[in-house]
């Protein structure tokens, strides 16, 4: 059993679970954030945030850096593990890790989301090597080649112009005719004369040599017609799935497993909450995540007081 009990601990020390460690320990809380990786989560992956008020652009790792230094001004601890479960006891938690043990009276579960993959061949084998889910952290990689980027939500269309940057040409493969991005991204896309566009176009196999990437065979769904286009890089944004499977014997996640929460960030069970991209909800985006860290952080300190001495 771990020597010290926390009045909360925060799961992910993304922009939400920051925001949450930020409200907790500044109310006096003892506060410990725990994250399998490095905090600012997908910010990481981002070259620039725009819509962040404060700022008129900044740079994904940047804005992170300045959440951990203003999470932690007030004493909230940080440490590195995967959490594999929680344990209930009421008014006690215990959250295991692969590397700790720890107790608390209170939890907020801010793992996020992970990035879905096509399943198709190829994908893992060429893993590192051309397959790609991170335009930020390999788009260097690709400069004056060609790229395919695979999808049509607001991420496909958003590092698709992002790469544009840098490679010598973008093709994006969107399998309907109607891209899903906010308008003012696909608008950036549509005159970027780097990014052409094919629609009803699934992804049957990604190609390669025994190095890397050599291109994709697709399928237009419409005319069945199968084809094979050059690359040198793809990148795939085909949607994303809740990092909740450490905490579905809890009781507080749905179907798809997205974790449900009422207005106060509160789940099913007393004492634990949920923000961010791993709940149940509209928009994901740094500024909703803000939002549910403060929420969540300003609920927990209330059930804390709750609890009394």
């Amino acid at each position: 059993m771990a020597e010290k009990t926390y009045d909360a601990i925060v799961i992910g020390a993304g922009p939400g679970g920051m925001t949450a460690a930020l409200y907790l320990s500044r109310s006096n809380s003892s506060v410990l954030m725990i994250d399998r990786g490095v905090y600012g989560g997908q910010m990481n992956n981002t070259a620039e945030i725009e819509n962040y008020p404060g700022f008129d652009s900044i740079l994904g790792p940047d804005l992170a850096e300045k959440m951990y230094q203003s999470s932690t001004q007030f004493g909230a601890e940080y440490a590195f593990g995967t959490v594999t479960k929680i344990e209930d006891h009421g008014t006690t938690k215990t959250v295991v890790t692969d590397m700790d043990t720890y107790e608390t009276k209170s939890v907020i579960i801010a793992t996020g989301a992970q990035y879905k993959k096509l399943g198709v061949a190829g994908e893992e084998e060429f893993g590192g090597r051309g397959v790609s889910y991170c335009a930020v952290c390999d788009g260097a990689f690709f400069r004056n080649k060609h790229v395919i980027v695979v999808g049509g939500g607001d991420s496909a269309v958003e590092e698709g112009t992002y790469l544009a940057g840098l490679a010598e040409k973008v093709t994006i493969l969107h399998r309907r005719d109607k891209l899903r991005a906010q308008q003012i991204l696909q608008n950036r896309a549509f005159a970027n004369e780097k990014i052409s566009f094919k629609w009803f176009t699934e992804v049957q196999e990604i190609l390669g040599d025994d190095k890397k990437v050599t291109g994709v065979r697709v399928i237009d769904n419409q005319t069945q017609e199968v084809s094979e286009i050059d690359a040198d890089g793809v990148f795939i944004y085909v949607g994303i799935n809740p990092i909740s499977a450490p905490f579905l014997d809890l009781g507080i996640t749905n179907e798809e497993g997205w974790i449900e929460t009422n207005d106060s960030m509160a789940t099913k069970v007393p004492g634990i909450y949920a923000l961010g991209d791993v709940r149940e909800k509209e928009l994901r985006q740094v500024t909703t995540a803000v939002g549910d860290g403060a929420i969540a952080g300003q609920s927990a300190y209330g059930y804390l007081q709750s609890l009394g001495d």
